[in-house]
C-alpha cells in the first residue's frame, strides 16, 4: 500500500455517508471553469460550423423538395396535356369515322341512283325501240298480207281488183287480226290459271 495515502486517512478526514458522493469545493470550481471554457469554445466555434453544415443540408433538401415538386407539377401538367390531346385525337378519329361513313353512304346512294337512272333509261330506250320495231313489222306485215291477199283474191276471182276497195278490206282484216292477237293472250292466261 502506498504510504502517502495513509497520512490522510490517519488524520481522520475520511468522508462518510453522503459526503462520499460530493466532491471537494476546489474540484467543483475547477470543473465549472473548464466546463464554461469548453462551453464557450463549443458555442463560439463548433456550434456555428455544425449549424452551417446543417443549414446547408437543410437548404439542399428543401431545394431538392422544391425541384421535385416542380417536376411533379410539370409531369402532372404534361399528363393533363397528353390526356387532352388523346381525347381530342379520339374525338377527331370519331368525327373522321362518322364523316367517312356518311360519305360512303352518300356515294353508295349516288351510285345506286345513277344505276337506277341508267337502267330505267336503257329500259325506256328498249321499249321505244321495241315499239318502233313492232310498228315497222306491223306495217311491213300489213303490206305483205295486203299484197298476198290481193294476189290470192285476184287468182280466185280471175280479174284485177280495185286498189281502194282492196286496201279497205285488208285494213279491216288486219284490225281483226290485231284484236284476235290481243284477245288470244288474255284467253291463254285464263286457261293457264
Amino acid at each position: 500500500m502506498p504510504t502517502e495515502s495513509i497520512p490522510l486517512a490517519a488524520e481522520g478526514e475520511v468522508p462518510e455517508g453522503i459526503d462520499l458522493f460530493i466532491p471537494p469545493l476546489y474540484d467543483i470550481v475547477w470543473s465549472a471553469i473548464m466546463f464554461a471554457a469548453l462551453f464557450l469554445i463549443f458555442w463560439k466555434y463548433v456550434l456555428p460550423a455544425v449549424k452551417k453544415v446543417l443549414d446547408g443540408r437543410t437548404e439542399g433538401i428543401e431545394n431538392k423538395l422544391e425541384q421535385a415538386e416542380k417536376d411533379r407539377a410539370e409531369a402532372q401538367s404534361l399528363l393533363e396535356q397528353y390526356r387532352e390531346q388523346l381525347a381530342e385525337a379520339r374525338a377527331e378519329a370519331s368525327r373522321i369515322r362518322s364523316d367517312a361513313q356518311a360519305e360512303r353512304t352518300s356515294i353508295v346512294d349516288e351510285a345506286r341512283t345513277e344505276a337506277q337512272q341508267a337502267a330505267s333509261s336503257i329500259t325506256e330506250r328498249a321499249h321505244v325501240q321495241l315499239s318502233a320495231e313492232a310498228a315497222q313489222v306491223r306495217a311491213a306485215l300489213s303490206q305483205d298480207v295486203g299484197r298476198l291477199a290481193t294476189e290470192l283474191a285476184e287468182k280466185i276471182v280471175g280479174e284485177s281488183l280495185d286498189s281502194d276497195r282492196v286496201s279497205g278490206t285488208v285494213d279491216r282484216f288486219i284490225a281483226d287480226l290485231d284484236e284476235a292477237g290481243t284477245v288470244e293472250p288474255e284467253t291463254t292466261e285464263r286457261q293457264n290459271r
